[in-house]
């Protein structure tokens, strides 16, 4: 009896010694620990996803490729696989299964000395307390740790949110974050699509994914998926039946599907970047946003195409600038072909080496080892590249242009195989090294709809639409013309195209303006300045006008922020962008309404909440759940209003004019209703074209990224305009032909082109003039002495 009651007080002992060791563990180790609250509003990183206006795919951003699923998404069949092998305890134990401690703790006992890696009985529950909480480390402190959270974690949360925090946050390999992309990456399915086997196989990767790849360790693999499958039936969660068959099954991999994108890749970058300006980086990778952009796919793949081609074509006119490389052409070539890397930008052209070449053409081989042949007239144009953008004597031989072993890029004339036996034919390219933008915006809703921001995003991710600030020359006259139209002029009214000279002030130089052309015209009306481009008339309408005045005009139609004080400023002297200058064109158009060019639509977050709206004006009828006859919803018009209706109306029939009959003519046999404005900078280092139909507005620079000549005659009429047109032609193909709206109290008088008068008996040319109520001429007597005396 004494002892029992000596080993009873020895348990008593040891027990509340181990009690009070427990209470000093658990708060040494508690102390400090992460706070675990903050699983209440965790949100794992998710895909942001970009889409064009039409809801395709443009990019994908994320760090982890994962897909967050809820829980009650899940399939069960998914579930239950990974609590039978994970965690089969899960909705019985407080967050540690004390069963799998005992077993865990007795198998390391008897595995010391052994070597092998001690077992941790983790529930579900502490492996998520390890993975958001803690390091990933083997320690017992750790584990003591990972079991203090777990019990917290299990009281603060559900069992269906703890799971639903390790389904998706679990790392499954193959750079599968979450069991819905490893269900993509490894079978190409959705999670309900999944098969038994498929199902285990994924239960099987948490303790070790790269243990278990199907392909580096397709033992291994195919062994612990049919434990698991094991595992499902002795829990009774499938029958023997099925069991048996599931471990049938080879474990076949299959390629996800490859995403479809829409190609815009420096609109694509431009909406990246503003997203991390407005939201972080963080939102950006693992947001989970859903931006809905603005751009038009079809109208962005004829910008691409029409850009490429201008420049292409200004490229050709200034000849070749020689071979990519040089290789040996005799035996062997094909292999040291395959060693010359392919210049990015080339797209769909491949590397050729010349291996000879006669009289009519030159041959080629490939780098699949085929033959091919360039003949002479696609070797015409290559004409040596001499500096100033000037050319060589004409090729008349193939050997004027290439030489055997020279590595060149090639572009197939034909899709058609060439006849058995004979050589396919191909055309010489060769990638420009002058670069350019094209945008086009809807004038009446400010959405983006096409930006190509250079030749190939590929060679350059900078973008020319955007971020290059370049002077826009002539295309800023008519910010000239519509103070003019605000301040007494008419396009009628005459201005004196004359030689002029102008004070600068102390210690600098007179100013001499001149025409592009060096002539002088005398009086003309107003019109023609716009027209022809005449610098004299700006300089002078300028002057009248004064230089405050066009620079707030400027600066109200968003041109620049500030433009200087400077009379030059008004041949376009001051540096803006292509967006901002096309833009500014769109108030034009859309009657006098200042927009600021918009890229995204609409913004939701991973739940679906909308974030941001382009358009925020307020309609609640235009949330009536159904249609019975109601009126029409009425959405208030909130844009600003820069010029009145009668002077953008008169530029746009003054900007017709340049199409019609001025700078621009080239555009005119589009047959269309069509405006716009060509812009050269001195020494002909830039080029624009700016123009519009009536519901679609589109700008185009073209120009070298470090500023120099572009050639003799090389204009915005010849580089740019033909761009333009070029997008034009496939942009409006099929849509009716709708005239340039004409605003109320506009009159359109016909008068003499030449005089800007009533016609006479001596008029040769007459043209229908917009005037506003009371400017139009009263009589041609009158008219011309009044234009007597007021020519400026």
């Amino acid at each position: 009896m004494k002892a029992f009651a000596i080993l009873l007080s020895v348990v008593v002992v040891l027990a509340a010694a181990g009690a009070g060791a427990g209470l000093y563990a658990l708060h040494y180790y508690g102390r400090g620990l992460p706070d675990y609250q903050q699983l209440a509003d965790y949100e794992p990183p998710t895909m942001t996803r970009i889409h064009a206006g039409d809801g395709r795919l443009l990019a994908e951003y994320a760090i982890e490729q994962r897909v967050f699923v809820p829980i009650r998404a899940m399939p069960r069949r998914l579930i239950n696989a990974f609590l039978a092998a994970e965690d089969k305890n899960f909705f019985r134990h407080p967050g540690v299964d004390a069963l799998s401690v005992l077993r865990a703790l007795v198998s390391n006992i008897a595995n010391i000395g052994t070597g092998r890696r001690l077992k941790g009985a983790s529930t579900i529950t502490q492996q998520v307390a390890k993975n958001f909480l803690l390091t990933g480390e083997v320690s017992i402190e750790r584990k003591v740790k990972e079991a203090i959270l777990a019990f917290r974690i299990e009281r603060a949360f559900s069992k269906q949110r703890i799971l639903e925090l390790y389904l998706n946050e679990i790392y499954l390999g193959m750079g599968s974050y979450g069991v819905a992309a490893a269900a993509l990456n490894y079978f190409n399915k959705s999670l309900d699509a999944l098969t038994v086997a498929e199902t285990a196989f994924l239960a099987a990767l948490p303790k070790a994914p790269n243990n278990y790849h199907p392909v580096r360790n397709p033992k291994a693999a195919v062994a612990r998926r049919d434990w698991v499958i094991g595992r499902m039936r002795d829990e009774g969660h499938i029958p023997a039946g099925e069991a048996w068959k599931a471990m049938e099954e080879p474990i076949v991999l299959r390629t996800r599907d490859p995403t479809e994108f829409v190609r815009a890749d420096h609109f694509t970058e431009e909406v990246r970047r503003r997203l991390i300006r407005t939201y972080g980086e963080e939102a950006l990778y693992g947001g989970g946003l859903s931006v809905r952009t603005t751009v038009d796919p079809r109208l962005q793949a004829f910008a691409e195409q029409a850009l490429r081609d201008g420049l292409v074509a200004y490229d050709r006119r200034h000849g070749w600038r020689g071979p990519l490389a040089r290789i040996a052409p005799g035996i062997g070539w094909a292999e040291r072909l395959a060693a010359v890397e392919a210049p990015p930008g080339a797209g769909d052209w491949r590397l050729a080496v010349v291996q000879g070449f006669d009289a009519a053409a030159a041959y080629i081989g490939l780098g699949d080892g085929s033959p091919g042949v360039v003949p002479v007239e696609e070797l015409t144009w290559a004409r040596k590249w001499r500096k100033g953008q000037r050319i060589g004597p004409k090729v008349k031989h193939p050997s004027d242009v290439v030489s055997p072993g020279d590595v060149v890029l090639v572009e197939a004339l034909a899709d058609e195989a060439p006849a058995e036996g004979a050589a396919a034919a191909y055309a010489l390219r060769q990638i420009p090294d002058v670069n350019g933008a094209l945008v086009a915006l809807d004038p009446h809703t400010s959405r983006v709809l096409a930006m190509a921001g250079g030749y190939s995003f590929a060679i350059s991710e900078f973008n020319r639409a955007t971020q290059a600030m370049r002077q826009p020359g002539s295309a800023f006259k008519p910010i000239v013309y519509l103070a003019a139209l605000d301040g007494g002029f008419t396009p009628a009214s005459i201005v004196d195209d004359a030689p002029i000279v102008i004070d600068q002030g102390p210690h600098l130089p007179k100013w001499k303006p001149a025409n592009y052309t060096t002539r002088f015209y005398g009086r003309v009306p107003l019109r023609v300045g716009i027209e022809r481009s005449r610098n004299l008339m700006t300089v002078r309408i300028a002057r009248a006008m004064g230089i405050e005045r066009v620079a707030e005009y400027a600066e109200r139609l968003g041109v620049v922020d500030e433009l200087p004080r400077l009379l030059p400023m008004a041949l376009g002297a001051g540096e803006t962008t292509l967006i901002r200058l096309t833009a500014a064109y769109a108030a034009i158009v859309n009657g006098g309404k200042r927009i600021e060019p918009a890229l995204i639509e609409r913004i939701q977050d991973r739940h679906g909440s909308t974030i941001y709206r382009r358009d925020t004006r307020d309609c609640a009828d235009c949330l009536a759940g159904y249609w019975n006859h109601q009126p029409l919803p009425f959405i208030p018009d909130t844009s600003e209003r820069v010029l009145g209706e009668g002077t953008a109306y008169q530029m746009v029939s003054m900007l017709q004019g340049v199409i019609q009959r001025g700078t621009g003519r080239r555009i005119a046999d589009l047959g269309r209703p069509l405006a716009g404005k060509t812009g050269t900078t001195n020494d002909n280092k830039d080029t624009w074209f700016i123009g519009f139909s009536p519901d679609l507005v589109a700008g185009v620079f073209i120009g070298f990224d470090r500023p120099r000549r572009l050639g003799y005659k090389e204009t915005g009429s010849r580089v740019a305009a033909p761009v333009f047109k070029r997008f034009m032609a496939a942009a409006l193909a099929g849509e009716p032909v709708t005239p340039f709206r004409i605003p109320r109290g506009v009159r359109l008088v016909r008068i003499d082109a030449d005089t800007g008068l009533l016609p006479g008996r001596t008029t040769e040319r007459v043209i229908l003039e917009a005037f506003k109520p009371g400017t139009e001429p009263a009589s041609s007597v009158r008219a011309r002495e009044a234009a007597a005396e007021g020519v400026y």
